[in-house]
């Protein structure tokens, strides 16, 4: 059962789980740790114990509710007219005169007799004293007046009347008639009695059109927002029940046990966000890191502590979070592209923990972007400091920029900028300080790296020096011969020189048994039979790969160890075996390396630089043409032995190492050449 489950948790796609699932949740606690508000126990009247900021924008719902009604109150009321109103009022002060005038004709009624059946019978009671002067006016004047009084009418009414402005309406009126000259007073009378008894309203509260308008001027009053980082109460004030309710719907209240949803979902849905987003460039551009869990894990482990070193150096000034740092590991660890994503989605969720600052995002992006440029390919620590320097240039530049756009405080805008260059400096110590364990740990070859390990006062490289010379000049010659051969095929040329630096250190151990460390001509080998000769050579591989672990070197110059001689026949002891007594049993097999064949440029390059020398040093009197001939052959039985079949070297490509190899060995050897006449 143990076994079992030890082997499922040894799968790369389980462990890439975990790791994925371990980033999600670090990823989750770290952002809901900053993010979720601190609470307190809070009552009505009682003093605030500090300053409460808001953690989050919110609606102030009771005071976005009084502008609403403060907007609503100021709206006035919409009336509207009602013209069938005057028609009817015309009506009336037609229907009279016309009364006037019937009664005024009628020959057979005295006069008295007119005015009491008048005053019987108008519709306006009109008394008998305005009715005397109806019947006695001349018809001239009481025809006058009878115009003008649909006149002033239809002035007044024309604009409306409503109810409450009747009896203001009216005395204006009356006023102005008392003022004419044009009528004697008794007139005036009859015109003000008329009047008063016919004008009415005709402006009436349109209720629909006036509720649309309140409606219209709510929508229109813009919600009150108390954004993130505002005080909600100061401290010392006193807790009033709308304050409250505001801490209340913040979720800050000790007392509440609500469950803010909306802040989990939106923190999970970033967060996924981030690792889709990562797990997909990794999956289209780089999937070979989804076979190293190890270098994924470090890459949460990078991502993750820059997260903290950010909440802690936060207190300080958001301007000295080192975002830039991870771009600059990675960029030297991994690859440059990787390291741009990571330190976008960095920045994503260091400027939502910190409240979204434009400067600092403009800060860290453009940083991390030179940060992670600057140290493609260096090959010394001291060039990281260059690119520290380069990127506090460039941050103070790049808020001192903002600031003055943005802003008219220049000292503050000045100190930010000092904050800025200061990043810099602090991201490259971090930086030099730690890429060392990071290569350690995990065991990635820098270029750095590899400069170390080519150091001659290595331990392993002064031991080849000191108990194999002749192994160790070998190994220096086909360094040389890789290197020049990687340069000219765009490979790792660094890493080829390392490589073969390293590549026969297991010679250590029996290193008389071979020819270049034999200083006279007396030969352990002719004392052997073939079978454990062959063992012998052939060993030299694995004793290589106990040393280089033994030494701890990566498993990158492991590879070139374990890779050179591929699965080639040690062809010369296999035929003297051939020729021995026992020739017909002889299984070639057994004297063949166990390989694996080059799975890479660099190591496939190695083992024909590694043939190479050790051929053209057996020449007597080696010439140009001999030299290439002896190349041509060398990596065309390799070829033909099909041991370059895994590591994608093309047929162009192994004519230009050809080439290569020639320019350099001509070099080494230019005193013994003999170039043949014209």
């Amino acid at each position: 059962m143990n076994s079992s489950a030890e082997r499922f948790f040894q799968r790369k796609s389980i462990r890439n789980f975990l790791i994925a699932l371990l980033f999600f949740a670090s990823l989750f606690f770290i952002l809901l740790t900053n993010l979720k508000p601190e609470k307190f126990d809070l009552k009505i009247g009682q003093k605030a114990p500090e300053d409460i900021r808001a953690p989050k924008d919110i609606e102030d719902k009771i005071n976005t509710e009084r502008a609403k009604q403060k907007a609503a109150a100021a709206v006035k009321p919409v009336y509207k007219l009602n013209p069938g109103v005057h028609v009817e009022v015309k009506k009336d002060i037609e229907k009279f005169f016309s009364l006037v005038y019937r009664l005024r004709s009628d020959e057979e009624l005295t006069e008295i007799e007119k005015i009491t059946q008048l005053t019987s019978k108008n519709d306006l009671n009109i008394v008998t004293v305005d009715a005397r002067v109806a019947i006695g006016a001349s018809l001239e004047r009481l025809e006058y007046l009878e115009s003008y009084i649909n006149e002033i009418i239809t002035q007044n009414m024309g604009a409306g009347i409503n109810v409450e402005d009747l009896q203001k309406q009216k005395n204006s009126i009356k006023e102005y008639i008392t003022n004419l000259d044009e009528f004697d007073n008794d007139l005036k009378d009859l015109a003000i009695s008329i009047i008063y008894a016919t004008i009415r309203p005709n402006k009436f509260l349109d209720e629909d059109a006036t509720n649309k308008e309140i409606e219209s001027a709510k929508e229109n009053v813009d919600k009150v927002i108390i954004r993130k980082g505002d005080n909600i109460i100061r401290e010392g004030e006193i807790i009033t029940e709308d304050r409250l309710e505001l801490l209340r719907e913040l979720g800050i209240l000790t007392d509440e046990s609500k469950f803010d949803f909306v802040l989990y979902i939106g923190i999970g849905a970033m967060v996924l966000v981030i690792e889709l987003l990562i797990i997909a460039y990794i999956a289209a551009f780089n999937r070979e890191l989804l076979t190293k869990p190890k270098r994924l894990l470090m890459i949460y482990i990078i991502f993750i502590s820059t997260l903290i070193i950010s909440r802690a150096v936060q207190g300080i000034s958001i301007y000295l979070i080192p975002v830039a740092t991870s771009s600059m590991l990675i960029s030297i660890l991994l690859e440059s592209r990787l390291a741009l994503l990571i330190n976008l989605c960095l920045t994503v969720l260091i400027s939502i923990i910190t409240g979204n600052n434009i400067t600092f995002i403009a800060m860290a992006l453009i940083g991390g972007t030179v940060g992670a440029f600057s140290v493609i390919n260096t090959q010394q620590r001291a060039s990281i400091f260059v690119s520290g320097l380069a990127m506090s240039i460039i941050n103070m530049a790049t808020i001192v920029g903002i600031g003055f756009i943005n802003s008219s405080e220049i000292m503050e805008t000045l100190t930010f900028g000092f904050y800025g260059m200061l990043n810099g400096f602090f991201c490259s110590v971090l930086t030099v300080g730690s890429l060392p364990a990071w290569e350690s740990i995990f065991g990635i070859v820098t270029p750095l790296k590899l400069l170390e390990l080519s150091n001659p006062n290595q331990p392993l490289l002064k031991k080849l020096l000191i108990e194999a010379p002749g192994t160790y000049h070998h190994s220096i010659i086909v360094g040389n011969l890789s290197e020049s051969a990687a340069d000219a095929l765009g490979a790792n040329s660094l890493l080829a020189r390392v490589g073969a630096f390293y590549h026969d250190i297991g010679k250590i151990r029996r290193s008389y048994f071979f020819k270049e460390n034999q200083l006279t001509c007396d030969n352990p080998h002719d004392k052997l039979d073939p079978h454990l000769s062959s063992a012998i050579i052939i060993d030299h591989v694995k004793d290589g790969i106990d040393l280089a672990k033994k030494y701890k070197l990566p498993a990158e110059i492991r590879d070139f160890i374990e890779q050179h001689h591929g699965t080639t026949l040690a062809a010369y002891f296999y035929h003297e075996a051939k020729s021995g007594e026992d020739g017909n049993n002889i299984d070639e097999k057994d004297f063949r390396y166990e390989g694996p064949k080059p799975q890479t440029k660099e190591t496939a390059i190695v083992m024909m630089a590694d043939s190479v020398e050790a051929a053209v040093r057996s020449l007597s009197s080696p010439t140009r043409k001999k030299v290439e001939e002896l190349i041509e052959k060398i990596i065309r039985d390799k070829l033909e032995d099909g041991q370059l079949d895994e590591s994608n070297i093309t047929l162009k490509e192994l004519k230009k190492i050809k080439e290569s190899f020639l320019k350099v060995i001509t070099g080494i050897f230019h005193e013994r050449i003999e170039y043949p006449d014209v």
